[in-house]
């Protein structure tokens, strides 16, 4: 995929897009194939076998390929029960509006706790269906949002409030996620911070989440607004979470007092100005952007250049490249030791999984003679890479983790 320069008003906004993302993770790819990246090298030979993995993921998942967005929405429908169905029926709302205020409020809190589980947590409905990981991450929201958790109105629990947010503690989060000793949620804690830290931004920022009722649904009317002529590009919806929620994350890398998010450093990737060594993801960002899409869609708008938003370089995407020898360590010992998220070794990790799932989606429209607009990537890592990435992991370990281990605080991955 041919790179583009990105263009901004100051080195630090130059970093919050996903052309930064794929500009820069394309750039570390070019300089591990030079020898130049330490800890990974790319075996090109294996692109066409990790492409027909992938391609046979979505024939078993989507034999007619009519494959949706890949979103927090198929979450909800785990093991083929549609709870926003259920829920969008139950709370019977008066209109578009309300119906994608609510689907905000839902769809920003649960991406917000959607980091990994880990492999010792599920979480049990009451009908007795047991999900963990993921899926089982967003029934807990789900549950915890229809039961008005996030509300802070007890005549309209179908909605997340900046003031209960704010003041939301471990305590609830533990137990609406059924958390004990024997059932342990990775980052408990950093999730419950990212969720206080979401209704402080929503208070901060009356122009995106509303002054008179301030919520994350509030950004269902703005991005409403933006739209032309009833479309709007994917990539303003990324621009408006990078701007609304980059407050959130915790502290890492800021320049100019502007906080990057999900970004971080590596030595190889070299620049004459402020961003040298910087190497931007906005993975649950991106994850959100692209959660947000359909409740416009139902809206009646018209979501256009998904594309412009990049893959998701997480332990699903990423380990099918490790588990398929795309992309091989240095030192396989370095499979079995825990990893800092900020080290090198993850963040080159995470730009060759961003840049190679390009080049794995085009092999697969290739073969399918079909094009971007046809298949763009948000569809391709549902179909796709991140169920092929899941696939491997259960063929290859017991417990289907991922095949490398990263010190987790609940807000990356």
């Amino acid at each position: 995929m041919p790179m583009s320069t990105s263009t901004s008003t100051s080195p630090a906004q130059s970093l919050l897009s996903a052309q930064a993302v794929r500009e820069r993770a394309h750039e570390l790819l070019a300089l591990c194939e030079q020898g130049k990246v330490p800890g990974w090298r790319v075996d090109r030979s294996k692109l066409p076998m990790v492409a027909d993995y992938v391609l046979d993921s979505i024939r078993q998942n989507y034999p007619t390929l009519e494959i949706p967005f890949h979103a927090r929405w198929r979450h909800f429908a785990a093991s083929g029960h549609d709870r926003w169905g259920k829920l969008n029926a139950q709370a019977a709302f008066v209109s578009h509006a309300a119906r994608g205020r609510a689907a905000y409020d839902l769809a920003i809190v649960s991406v917000l706790l959607d980091a990994g589980a880990g492999p010792d947590w599920s979480y049990v409905e009451a009908d007795g269906t047991r999900t963990s990981r993921s899926e089982g991450l967003a029934v807990a929201s789900i549950d915890m949002f229809a039961a008005g958790a996030f509300s802070s109105t007890t005549n309209d629990p179908y909605r997340a409030d900046a003031a209960r947010l704010k003041g939301l503690s471990v305590a609830d989060l533990r137990k609406g996620f059924q958390v004990s000793d024997s059932n342990p949620l990775i980052g408990l804690e950093g999730r419950v911070h990212l969720l206080n830290a979401l209704g402080q931004a929503v208070l901060d920022h009356p122009d995106l989440f509303g002054a008179d009722e301030p919520r994350p649904g509030g950004l269902f009317d703005y991005l409403s607004t933006l739209a032309i002529d009833h479309h709007l590009p994917a990539t303003a919806i990324l621009a408006t979470v990078l701007k609304g929620l980059g407050s959130v994350w915790p502290s890492r890398l800021a320049l100019d007092g502007v906080p990057l998010g999900d970004t971080w450093h590596h030595s190889a990737l070299k620049r004459s100005d402020p961003t040298n060594g910087l190497v931007p993801f906005h993975k649950l960002s991106q994850w959100l952007s692209y959660s947000l899409i359909e409740p416009l869609e139902w809206a009646g708008l018209v979501v256009g250049d998904v594309d412009g938003l990049t893959g998701l370089p997480e332990y699903r995407n990423g380990g099918l490249l490790i588990d398929l020898g795309l992309i091989v360590p240095s030192d396989t010992d370095a499979l079995t030791t825990p990893h800092a998220a900020g080290s090198e070794f993850i963040v080159a990790w995470r730009a060759l999984t961003v840049a190679l799932l390009d080049e794995i989606a085009d092999a697969v429209r290739a073969t399918l003679n079909m094009d971007r607009k046809a298949l763009p990537l948000a569809k391709i890592l549902e179909g796709g890479t991140w169920a092929a990435g899941r696939r491997i992991a259960k063929e290859k370990r017991a417990d289907s983790g991922p095949p490398l281990a990263i010190i987790s605080d609940g807000t990356v991955f």
